[in-house]
């Protein structure tokens, strides 16, 4: 008999049999639609998986029908729906999970609230008219916020305190002009700067393949330009008419890259990321159903949309790790598009100065083209780099006294310095001198971060928060903060250079959407401010007046035990240098360390990212670590520590016997939120035979006796060891 296989949003690997709806065949059915049916005394959500003429497990009379079909065609596409199941098999995750997570949040049988309007603003420079705005009014501060380029409107709000009446003023005197995302069309206000030589050997190259699958790594110095060759390689599939997909890694990157597309593109520009609403993800998703030449740049989750007719792909900063979901389906967003890319047979560039050691291996195994731009653009020249060693010495607010000057030295020339401290808070604990006494987190057995402006201390990895103690509760002295967080350092700064603005940027001072575009909107607006903040400073923001990068920890990642450190410390130092110097003005960067002779700092700083590169992976290859091996992670979590072991240990007997497994063994956070965690991993010599041995694996997992009492996951390709 013909059944409906369906796949549901529930953590199982099996799809369900259903009989089609009542009045209709089962060929009238597509893969991919979205469909309600019966399911354990309700009604659940479910997506056509295949239509099969096969005996079920179940008669035809225990059979139920499908009660609704939502979609007239598939939800996906067919080349996104066959990329979802081949994502599916690789990573051994259930069907249901993954397709859903494709869905976007709306597409559910209700319909979501419809968000609030929220254009893109642009200033129009004319000042005759301008001359008609009284200062320090209204539509005066929204004029001048708009100075440094075009805004969204909720950004522009919080910045200025504005309302729609200082709006509709600046519209009624032609003074803004107010962006849809959704205008078909728009004209260009930036010409094109002429490419150079490599620039345009590697568009050359790019757009020779526009019509077959291939993979081109698109490696260049931090402002080599290859955002410039991202753009009119777009620029030339969108003429084409076809569409472009740019996945970068963070949200904060997205306000710069879509004001510079829709400055150079005659093409609408969509954007997704986590950062919108429901609606607005919802609709961009939907826009790129429609077959017309368009450009969606997004993050991690925009690799999902289902374009009619996708041409290209773009991975910016290739290499980061926020291209992994860490949670649930654990897919790598990058690994997932060449997926789509292949299946599509079109091409993709993968573009960062510090390639991922995985790029690199495929690079060396012939898979990947090289694409190189050795050479700042614009005549802009590399910044310089020192080591600070601060043995010895008793930093001023966390900062060494040549550091300190050389801020002061670009503030005085008008130009910008920016902080970088990859830590939140004011201070990573609160230590007692006299009895050593420090909070701690009792769900995790980790410091708690002292936040002095809320007075409060948190933790990072459960997000508990309690009131700061006012003195050591065991012998009431008192309690000094240990390190330097951003907040602290912020303080120190202000301290250091009173009435110089400073910005701070983590995740406590400014949000990852409108909050944060707007903060970056102050920093480009040319006025001397100082940066300080997190990881969400280090890649991708192009600031002509910043030339002091001031590293102010770079040990963090020389004393970690995860195998990827080294790799990782490397690319986030060169990242971070890379935003000094990066127009006319020489850059100057300062690495504050207290092991200035460890040979990562001798191999990196001598020989750049590629000499260090070639030396850890060397070592990896010895040592038969990725990415020379295929590794899967087991992890798990229980109340009871003995209940994670029991379970990994019955996890590995299930294992064939030669099959090499290490652990089971505590994660590096061994307690989080109570739970006490343990991992095992399996090691295979390439992914075919991690496929062979995992695929019999899994089913026996949630067969073990105490499987119910531990909650489990398996990631394949893990990139952390926590």
């Amino acid at each position: 008999m013909d059944l409906v296989r369906v796949a549901l949003d529930i953590p199982l690997p099996e799809l369900f049999d259903y009989l089609p709806p009542r009045g209709r065949s089962a060929a009238a059915l597509r893969p991919g639609q979205r469909v309600r049916v019966p399911f354990r005394g309700s009604e659940r959500l479910g997506i056509v998986v295949e239509i099969a003429s096969v005996q079920s497990r179940q008669s035809r009379r225990e059979l139920r029908a499908i009660l609704d079909v939502l979609d007239t065609e598939s939800a996906f596409g067919d080349a996104l729906f066959a990329s979802l199941l081949q994502a599916a098999n690789y990573y051994q995750h259930p069907i249901g999970e993954v397709l859903f997570a494709a869905l976007p949040p709306s597409a559910s049988e209700r319909p979501a609230a419809r968000a609030d309007h929220d254009p893109v603003l642009c200033r129009i420079d004319a000042p005759e008219r301008a001359a008609a705005l009284k200062p320090d009014t209204a539509p005066w501060r929204l004029y001048q916020a708009l100075a440094s380029g075009p805004q969204h409107w909720r950004a522009l709000i919080a910045a200025t305190k504005v309302d729609l009446r200082a709006r509709k003023r600046l519209l009624d005197l032609g003074l803004i002009e107010q962006i849809d995302e959704s205008a078909q069309a728009r004209q260009v206000q930036v010409a094109a700067p002429p490419p150079n030589a490599a620039q345009q050997a590697a568009l050359d190259a790019v757009l020779a393949h526009r019509h077959a699958y291939a993979c081109f790594v698109l490696e260049g110095v931090t402002g080599s330009g290859k955002t410039e060759v991202y753009l009119r390689a777009i620029e030339s599939v969108l003429q084409a008419g076809r569409q472009a997909l740019l996945l970068v890694p963070e949200i904060g990157l997205t306000p710069q890259l879509v004001q510079r597309f829709r400055e150079r593109l005659a093409f609408p520009v969509l954007v997704a990321h986590s950062g919108r609403s429901d609606r607005e993800r919802a609709d961009a998703f939907a826009r790129c159903r429609v077959r017309e030449p368009l450009v969606l740049v997004g993050t991690r989750c925009a690799g999902f949309a289902p374009f009619a007719d996708l041409g290209l792909i773009v991975v910016d900063e290739e290499h980061d790790a926020s291209f992994k979901q860490q949670e649930g389906f654990r897919y790598h967003a990058r690994d997932f598009v060449l997926m789509r890319a292949h299946r599509l047979g079109i091409p993709v560039v993968l573009g960062s100065a510090t390639p991922s050691f995985e790029t690199l291996h495929n690079l060396e195994l012939g898979r990947y083209q090289r694409l190189l731009l050795p050479q700042r653009a614009m005549a802009a020249r590399a910044p310089s780099v020192q080591l600070l060693d601060l043995n010895g010495q008793k930093p001023i607010h966390g900062l060494a006294r040549t550091a300190i000057d050389a801020i002061g030295a670009a503030l005085a020339r008008g130009e910008q310095a920016m902080v970088f401290r990859n830590r939140r808070g004011f201070s990573p604990s609160l230590h007692c001198e006299l009895c050593g006494h420090s909070p701690t987190c009792e769900r995790c057995d980790r410091p708690l971060t002292f936040h002095k402006g809320e007075a409060r201390l948190k933790c990072h990895y459960c997000a508990r928060i309690q009131q700061a103690p006012p003195a050591c509760p065991i012998d009431h002295s008192p309690l000094k903060p240990v390190g330097f967080g951003t907040e602290r350092l912020e303080q120190g700064l202000i301290e250091l250079f009173p009435g110089v603005p400073v910005l701070r940027f983590d995740r406590d001072s400014v949000g990852a959407g409108h909050e944060f575009e707007s903060a970056m909107a102050q920093a480009r607006a040319g006025q001397p401010v100082i940066l300080v903040g997190t990881q969400m400073l280090a890649k991708g923001h192009d600031l002509p007046l910043l030339t002091v990068v001031v590293l102010a920890d770079a040990d963090h990642g020389l004393l970690s035990t995860d195998t990827r450190a080294g790799e990782r410390a490397a690319q986030l130092l060169v990242q971070v240098s890379g935003r000094a110097g990066r127009a006319q003005r020489p850059g100057f960067v300062f690495v504050q360390t207290r092991y200035p002779g460890h040979p990562f700092f001798q191999s990196l700083l001598a020989g750049g990212y590629r000499n260090f590169a070639d030396a850890e992976m060397a070592l990896r290859a010895g040592l038969d670590l990725p990415p020379y091996c295929a590794q899967a992670l087991l992890r798990a979590d229980s109340l009871i520590e003995e209940d994670v072991m029991a379970f990994l240990d019955s996890a590995r007997l299930a294992l064939p016997e030669d099959a090499d497994v290490r652990g089971p063994i505590p994660a590096p956070h061994a307690k989080r939120a109570n739970r006490f965690r343990a991992q095992l991993w399996l090691h295979c010599s390439d992914r075919r035979m991690r496929a062979e041995i995992v695929k019999p694996w899994l089913p026996k997992l949630s067969q073990l006796p105490n499987v119910s009492r531990v909650r489990w996951s398996l990631d394949i390709d893990p990139i952390s060891d926590d």
